[in-house]
């Protein structure tokens, strides 16, 4: 390494790096998570397009807008994560990194960097896309949607490690990634926004680890939440991040599952 790697903002670049030049090497996790989050919410338009909408404030672009956006934290972030680290472990990658000079927390956040950065860069070109595409307007509490995107790349970050430590094999990271993925998608508002849904169901709802993103998300388009409004999202991240981080320090594995 440089130099320069031997900072710890150095040593997660240098892993980022080596990280990313393995992730474009993989056909099938560059197909996953790059064409499953830009295609998978303009599938579901016919089903949006049957939605009673009438009194929530939202048309079909403020629906698959913040709904791709999830997708991508699901698909980019937190699946493609999972199989890294699962894969790098079983391959005693985390092993060997932890006998030299680099932390733990570095090892963790070069492995999560190049996920996370895409996230980010694919959700900002849906973003566009989605308002080009579905005549979205211009947001109109931008600092919401911001917000709401940095904790869900976050959360998707955290809740990835956390699922690492009960996965096997990458084959079977498939299976254990499956339950949170169906149920952000079902219960988090990507495939229906809990604007529609009664209240009771979606005051449970907005509990769910992805809910308060997209909640945040599409509030920067509505302009629907005020900053008060907004800390109740905010403080149901910030906690899922704090119970990510104990259960990662409490459980994550870094020596193959035998």
């Amino acid at each position: 390494m440089s130099g320069t790697a031997t900072t710890p903002l150095g040593r997660v670049a240098a892993l980022g790096r080596a990280e990313l030049t393995l992730f474009m090497r993989s056909k099938a996790m560059i197909f996953a998570a790059l064409i499953v989050p830009l295609v998978l919410p303009f599938s579901t338009r016919t089903f949006v397009e049957d939605m009673d909408l009438k009194g929530t404030g939202l048309s079909i672009g403020l629906v698959l807008l913040p709904g791709a956006i999830g997708f991508s934290l699901l698909f980019a972030v937190y699946s493609a994560l999972l199989n890294v680290l699962v894969g790098r472990r079983e391959e005693l990658v985390l092993k060997r990194l932890r006998t030299g000079e680099v932390r733990d927390v570095e090892i963790l956040a070069g492995a999560a960097a190049p996920s996370v950065a895409l996230g980010l860069v694919q959700s900002l070109v849906l973003a566009v896309g989605c308002s080009v595409l579905l005549d979205v307007p211009a947001p109109k509490a931008p600092h919401l949607a911001v917000v709401g995107l940095l904790l869900g790349l976050v959360v998707s970050a955290a809740l990835a490690a956390v699922t690492s430590a009960f996965t096997r094999t990458v084959e079977s990271a498939q299976v254990t990634s499956l339950p949170l993925v169906l149920v952000s998608m079902i219960c988090s508002g990507m495939a229906v926004p809990l604007e529609v849904l009664p209240d009771r169901v979606a005051s449970v709802f907005e509990l769910f680890p992805l809910s308060p993103a997209i909640t945040l998300i599409r509030a920067g388009w509505t302009g629907d939440l005020s900053l008060y409004e907004a800390v109740g999202p905010v403080m149901t991240a910030l906690a899922w991040t704090a119970l990510g981080v104990f259960a990662v320090r409490r459980w994550f594995r870094w020596e193959p599952r035998r």
